[in-house]
């Protein structure tokens, strides 16, 4: 008996930001209950996770693209790390996942910046996307992604800002990904700014393990979850879900795979 191809819903998802390599469940098993996201991006956080993405991209070609990268929150493990993730970075899709966060400040902020705009730079030589992490640190993203050009290639992780932030931030040129934060209870700031956002300047993601979305608060969170993402975007911006998969999966291969 030959070998039938798998069947897929007519709806398509890719989640932009799925840590399937931190999530301790089995990366396959997770992908084989969420048949209607096309492929995930696997964010690195830190040298191991960086090369354990790469590892499941290749166990998983057709459904994980692998990115490199330090978390602000190992910000103070910079110098050991990026050469590694430097040389990890031309095998893989995206650089990061980076950025700046004020609010746990694991790391120093000096510390954090200089690690930030190390991948900034290298983003932009590479011209790669360039994943960012950013919490209750606003200006100082907005000012490292305008001084060193990364602005074009920045991919904003799971966007909270509200209508002044994300007003400036869409004058600078970034993309935005929203989680499921924006279906939260308490996300009436992030879906007042996603409101300004056009959809071409938008994807979806789901931060898996992190983040769950309604009706999963308090669960694991897991690609399959990704559409209730998608599903909260159409009630802010008055589309069909399926709309919203289109575009969403558009931008994702632009970003990504253009």
């Amino acid at each position: 008996m030959g070998y039938d191809e798998p069947t897929f819903p007519a709806v398509r998802w890719v989640d932009t930001h799925c840590h399937l390599q931190l999530d301790g469940r089995d990366p396959a098993g997770l992908l084989d209950r969420a048949p209607d996201v096309a492929w995930v991006v696997a964010p690195g956080v830190d040298l191991a996770s960086s090369r354990a993405s790469v590892d499941l991209a290749r166990e998983l070609p057709s459904r994980v693209l692998p990115t490199a990268g330090l978390h602000p929150h190992d910000a103070t493990r910079f110098a050991g790390e990026w050469p590694g993730i430097e040389e990890l970075a031309p095998q893989v899709a995206a650089i990061g996942e980076t950025g700046l966060d004020r609010y746990r400040m694991h790391s120093p902020i000096e510390e954090q910046i200089e690690s930030f705009r190390a991948h900034c730079l290298l983003a932009v030589e590479l011209g790669k996307p360039l994943i960012v992490h950013c919490r209750d640190a606003f200006a100082d993203v907005h000012a490292l992604l305008e001084e060193t050009g990364a602005a074009k290639v920045a991919l904003l992780h799971s966007w909270t800002g509200g209508r002044k932030w994300t007003r400036r931030f869409l004058d600078l040129g970034v993309m935005f990904s929203y989680s499921g934060v924006i279906a939260f209870e308490t996300g009436d700031t992030v879906r007042l700014g996603a409101e300004l956002v056009p959809p071409e300047r938008v994807v979806v993601e789901t931060d898996t393990p992190y983040l769950a979305p309604p009706p999963h608060r308090g669960e694991k969170n897991e690609p399959a979850w990704v559409a209730l993402v998608g599903a909260a975007l159409a009630r802010v911006w008055g589309m069909s879900e399926e709309e919203v998969a289109r575009v969403t999966t558009v931008n994702a291969e632009r970003i990504f795979r253009g």
